[in-house]
């Protein structure tokens, strides 16, 4: 990338500038050059030239005498100070010297009234200006447009989307077509008597397109479009929230229809506090006003309100009624299908091969929002322009579903020899365990290198089709995967190392689930003691029963654990032979992909059996 550009200074630094360089050539440079020569006397020296006749003239001031001199015939010009000298008239009158007093200038009352009063306070006013016009500045605004909106207005045509450029989304885009149909049609609706809700929410996770699903509303009607965030009504000044909503609408209205666009409404929307102190009167305010201006405005104009938010849960209730924000459109994240048309739409912004298996690269993503997708496809353009390519390959996409999931790879990591063999067995006991049992991922890549997000390996597992209900069978069956690499290090080394940390939380946090919440267990039946919160921000669990609950539940998980455990340990000791035959192929190897590891796992599974028909 080039140089960026510094920012432009501000015009009061160029005025400022101009005005010192006046100043300094008046008082300065200007006298240096232009002004006579002038040379001072002592009030003695002064008479004696007087009396001498050399004085032809002299001007005398309140507090100088000026005179000038004919010395070698030329005029030069002589300054002392004035002394109180009653005889000094009759010297000069005696000498014929031409003399005079000069007379103060006066200015008339109307410019010492200006000199004294106007111009002092327009110069604070000027300065006051200047300061306000600083700190609104610094403050993200101008603190002499109190009250505007920064809502950014974009016409029909630059929002630049439409609901083509919306992928996996195929049921919010359905909700939201009947709104872009009321902004094409609204006769059709007031002919039946049907009023379109004023409010839309769109909630779901961070990155599933919740605001480019706004933008391609406003595509599609072709009709003004208008975003602000909701943190853009909290300023300093107190009132000013509750003023720019005011602007807002107004400015809604008038442009009408159009669409009004509110990015994270929770800023401003939350459950008003009752009773308590500390709260943020200014944010109630703003909420105040939004509620009423919801109210106020007629929505058959064809003004239609859109907000987002991430934490729906804590958006106030007044805010969620009839009338207010009444229809809520969930913006999951995508399915496999989604994530499939998710990521040919990228696509089609770079170069790629013809062979690229999409299908592949969504089941490989499972759980990726839209924008994880599309920093997949920017990874895989770099990597490719990194190797001198100039077309994306399946190869690039795998590795950035590596980056994105794992990070880069450490290739100056030094790691000894026996380390690196304890690394190769954990990660051979969990795609052989993994192999081993019924209800389980395939085994799509095993490696050893290690990463920047500090794993020194992974096995990476790719369901076929992608289920949305998962058996209590297929539960544990997965935390007996995440149980075998530490049970490998167990059995070959008779030791265990830190490397399992990452597994034993995600086979906890299972297992938990297990028993707090999906109600898999006999002893706790379909009792929840658990309960989530902020679910579409990775989720907050907190326990719901008693000391005596929580006691009997740790005890549960640990018994879970501990069985999952034991059936790793046990299916790994009988294919112990494989164990090893699989860990030294991928020692040598470092990465292996699922095909490679399954037919050398056939193949010793067939000698195996050959050996046995032989005995």
């Amino acid at each position: 990338m080039g140089d960026s550009k510094k920012p432009q200074k501000p015009m009061i630094y160029y005025y400022a500038m101009t005005l010192l360089f006046i100043l300094l050539l008046n008082t300065v440079i200007l006298p240096t050059f232009f002004s006579p020569k002038v040379n001072e006397v002592s009030y003695g020296n002064f008479l004696q030239m007087v009396d001498e006749g050399r004085i032809s003239k002299v001007e005398i001031t309140d507090n100088k005498i000026a005179s000038i001199c004919k010395d070698d015939g030329e005029d030069k010009i002589y300054v002392t100070g004035r002394v109180e000298d009653p005889q000094l008239v009759d010297r000069l009158i005696k000498s014929k010297v031409e003399f005079s007093q000069v007379i103060p200038k006066e200015n008339s009352p109307i410019v010492n009234f200006f000199l004294n009063w106007i111009m002092p306070i327009m110069i604070f006013f000027a300065l006051g200006q200047l300061f306000m016009r600083y700190m609104g500045n610094r403050m993200g605004g101008n603190a002499m447009t109190f009250g505007k909106s920064n809502a950014k207005i974009y016409v029909e045509a630059q929002t630049g989307k439409s609901f083509d450029d919306v992928a996996g989304q195929d049921e919010a885009k359905e909700a939201l077509m009947e709104l872009v149909d009321f902004l094409h049609n609204p006769d059709r609706y007031k002919a039946i008597g049907a009023n379109m809700p004023k409010g839309a929410l769109l909630v779901g996770p961070p990155g599933t397109g919740k605001t480019l699903l706004a933008k391609a509303v406003a595509g599609e009607a072709k009709v003004p479009f208008f975003s602000i965030s909701g943190s853009e009504f909290i300023e300093m000044f107190v009132g000013m929230g509750a003023a720019r909503v005011r602007d807002l609408f107004k400015q809604a209205q008038e442009k009408a229809p159009c669409i009004v666009f509110i990015d994270e409404i929770d800023a401003i929307g939350k459950k008003r506090d009752t009773g308590k102190f500390g709260g943020n009167d200014e944010r109630e305010q703003t909420l105040n006003q939004l509620l009423s201006e919801m109210d106020g405005f007629d929505g058959s104009k064809g003004v239609v309100i859109l907000a987002a938010t991430n934490r729906p849960e804590t958006l106030d209730k007044a805010l969620l009624r009839p009338g207010r924000f009444d229809r809520r459109v969930p913006v999951e994240l995508p399915d496999l299908k989604g994530r499939e048309a998710i990521l040919r739409v990228h696509a089609k912004n770079v170069k790629i091969a013809d062979n690229i298996d999409f299908n592949a690269l969504a089941r490989a993503t499972s759980g990726a929002s839209g924008a994880e997708l599309a920093n997949i496809v920017n990874e895989a353009a770099l990597r490719a322009v990194k190797m001198k390519r100039s077309y994306v390959e399946q190869a690039d996409l795998e590795e950035s579903i590596e980056v994105v999931i794992a990070g880069y790879q450490r290739k100056g990591a030094v790691i000894s020899p026996e380390e690196k063999r304890v690394i190769a067995y954990h990660e051979i006991g969990h795609a052989l365990v993994a192999a081993m049992q019924k209800n389980s991922a395939p085994v799509h890549k095993i490696t050893i290198i290690p990463r920047t997000n500090g794993a020194l390996g992974y096995t990476m597992q790719i369901s076929e089709n992608e289920s949305v209900l998962m058996k209590k069978e297929e539960l544990f069956n997965k935390i007996v995967t995440i149980t075998g690499g530490r049970s490998a290090e167990e059995i070959v080394f008779g030791s265990i190392t830190s490397g399992a940390a990452n597994d034993i939380e995600q086979a906890t946090k299972i297992a938990r689930s297990m028993v707090t919440r999906l109600g898999m267990t006999e002893e706790f039946d379909m009792m929840a003691t658990e309960i989530m919160s902020n679910v579409y921000l990775g989720g907050d669990a907190s326990l719901q029963c008693s000391e005596t609950t929580a006691g009997k539940i740790d005890a549960k998980v640990l018994s879970i654990i501990k069985d999952a455990h034991e059936k790793a340990r046990q299916i790994l000791l009988a294919n112990r032979e494989k164990l090893d035959v699989l860990a030294q192929f991928l020692l040598e190897k470092e990465t292996i992909t699922g095909e490679e590891f399954m037919a050398l796992l056939r193949k010793e599974e067939a000698a195996e059996s050959g050996s046995r028909e032989q005995a």
